[in-house]
């Protein structure tokens, strides 16, 4: 056993796996693991040989201070006070403590949902709670009230708009609704604040130049595609952006009823224009999707859609105001309605109730001509 004066040049020159007991305070030494040296004592207690961590060397360990905290342990292990037994203790309390806030119960709700959400939702109210929630993360859970969720929420509103605000809202209440069935706090703190008033429904529709300015605004990259594809298909933009190379066989594009709204298997005809915007194959380390390494698809809408922005020069308009320019241009084209319905894949009108329920045709052949005409009319625009 290597014992002697503990100096800084002695605990730089330490080997991997070696340790050196110092002369000067009894008990006191550093052991070198693969990389880093730690200071610690051994002593008895209770009849029994222990050790407890001082700390790795370097800052804020040094030997003079590690050598100084030694003594203060020494001190209270003379004094009948086990220092293992404490750090224990205080490691359980601070573990308490972080299960008690925000972000300890936070994995718990989430794990709990999960089961029960669509992807799409679960990956929504994950980013809410995750994201947006996050300066709420180091708080404990009976702290937050209702000032803290309002003033929250105005940071939102301000920084990502009134509908992400309305959103977060939604999430907010939702888990701590969940927390109030779990007696971690008594009352839901969301309760009272204010839902923002969004304007009403959209009614945005896109008129041909402002269709044009997008498509040639976009670029080849994942969101400029996800874009082009929007338009050519009328598709729900976490469908595209979710797409995976499984649902696609030649030229149909099969999204499974996990990832439709309606949760109804829902194909689609992929007319050449849309085929060719398509990146080719999937790459050697691909995650099976289409777009987007992450488990649902493509997930940078926001930061994509403002740099989208100020490149097409198109104000106040929505990634969902191309799907409802789709359907009005096919109109338009005197496509009829329940074959308009059957592209968007829609559940009302021709397809809900009862007709819904007894007529499942998919119309596919229709479908197919619609998609046809919508995207010639499409290709016509762009080319001039």
């Amino acid at each position: 056993m290597a014992v002697g004066k503990l100096t800084k040049t002695l605990v730089d020159g330490l080997q991997p796996g070696s340790q050196f007991w110092d002369t000067a305070v009894r008990g006191f030494g550093v052991r070198r693991q693969t990389k880093d040296a730690i200071y610690l004592v051994r002593y008895r207690f209770a009849g029994r040989q222990r050790f407890v961590t001082i700390g790795r060397h370097g800052s804020p360990w040094t030997v003079d201070g590690a050598r100084r905290k030694a003594l203060e342990l020494l001190g209270q292990i003379a004094g009948g006070t086990d220092p293992q037994l404490e750090k224990a203790k205080a490691n359980a309390e601070a573990v308490r403590a972080h299960a008690e806030t925000f972000e300890g119960m936070l994995g718990v709700y989430l794990q709990r949902k999960r089961p029960g959400m669509k992807p799409r939702s679960f990956g929504e109210v994950r980013r809410h709670l995750m994201q947006h929630a996050k300066p709420l993360h180091v708080l404990p859970l009976g702290e937050i009230n209702r000032r803290t969720i309002a003033a929250r929420l105005g940071e939102i509103g301000e920084h990502s708009g009134i509908v992400a605000r309305n959103r977060v809202r939604s999430s907010l209440s939702a888990f701590f609704t969940w927390a109030v069935r779990e007696g971690l706090v008594e009352i839901n703190p969301v309760s009272g604040t204010g839902k923002a008033d969004e304007g009403g429904p959209r009614e945005h529709v896109l008129s041909n130049a402002e269709l044009v300015a997008v498509w040639r605004a976009c670029r080849d990259d994942a969101f400029g595609r996800i874009i082009r594809l929007l338009i050519l298909t009328g598709q729900r933009r976490e469908e595209v952006g979710g797409m995976r190379w499984s649902e696609l066989r030649g030229d149909l594009w099969s999204v499974p009823p996990e990832r439709t709204k309606n949760r109804r298997e829902h194909q689609v005809p992929l007319v050449p224009l849309a085929l060719s915007i398509l990146p080719a194959k999937a790459p050697a380390t691909s995650t099976g999707n289409v777009f987007g390494k992450g488990q649902g698809g493509f997930s940078a809408w926001s930061r994509s859609k403002e740099r989208f922005d100020q490149r097409a020069g198109i104000a106040e308009w929505h990634l969902h105001d191309i799907r409802r320019s789709v359907a009005t241009g096919m109109a338009d084209l005197g496509v009829l309605p329940h074959i308009i319905e059957a592209v968007l894949n829609h559940v009302s009108g021709h397809k809900a109730g009862v007709a819904g329920t007894c007529n499942r045709a998919r119309y596919a052949a229709e479908v197919r001509d619609a998609l046809s005409r919508w995207s010639a009319h499409v290709a016509s625009l762009t080319r001039s």
